[in-house]
């Protein structure tokens, strides 16, 4: 059975792929007999973005802790409509054979693009990729006005489909309020509060995984 973390955002640019270097770095020697892999299925924009070598900078993987391979696309637009452009339509079964090739000690942290309500293409979501891999959803999410709708809507359209919402990673200056509000009206955790980094470096963050990121230890069960 796959075993791992999906990490999804209130919006794109959220801070998704950071928050994915992050759990790397807190989780990768804090879990026994598995390995800690990062994993993009679908990047789009691929020539102005490649996240999947962010992720490798900022938690200094090596080659085994990077799953390379997947749906790449150069148009940086919504996966159903990249794939469109491409003529290279997205299959969702494909992906999941891609995750079933890995070892059973792997722990994957995959990351998705775009919100999870992106379509990927015509018939499908970026949601129905979660719940086909079947791991818990990590939300990113901002810390700024207008983030509890988005989060609580995120996390909504995530249990509607009987995915586990493992818990939510807010992004940018503290807001205790709604921090407050999320956690109660989403019956959720916040895991920590991630700044925007100025600059953003691989010790910067690893130091604020290691101090600020899920101290209550509530992802790490699901990755044992």
């Amino acid at each position: 059975m796959l075993r791992g973390l999906f990490v999804t955002g209130t919006d794109t640019g959220v801070g998704k792929t950071v928050a994915a270097a992050a759990l790397v770095i807190r989780y990768r020697r804090r879990v026994p007999a598995a390995a800690v892999k990062y994993w993009k299925p679908i990047q789009t924009g691929i020539e102005q973005d490649d996240d999947t070598a962010e992720v490798a900078r900022l938690a200094a993987c090596g080659s085994n802790e990077i799953v390379n391979a997947g749906v790449r696309l150069e148009r940086p637009v919504s996966p159903h409509l990249a794939a469109r452009l491409a003529g290279r339509p997205i299959d969702l079964e494909g992906l999941v054979a891609i995750a079933g090739r890995e070892p059973d000690s792997a722990r994957l942290i995959v990351e998705g693009a775009g919100g999870v309500l992106v379509p990927v293409n015509e018939n499908a979501f970026m949601a129905d990729l979660v719940a086909r891999l079947a791991l818990p959803a990590v939300v990113v999410s901002r810390t700024a006005l207008g983030t509890i709708n988005h989060t609580l809507l995120t996390i909504q359209a995530l249990r509607g489909r009987a995915i586990e919402v493992a818990g939510v990673i807010m992004v940018g200056a503290p807001n205790d309020d709604n921090r407050e509000a999320i956690e109660r009206y989403g019956n959720v955790d916040v895991l920590g509060v991630m700044p925007r980094f100025d600059p953003l470096t691989p010790d910067r963050l690893a130091a604020w995984a290691g101090a600020e990121l899920d101290l209550r230890g509530r992802l790490e069960p699901l990755l044992r």
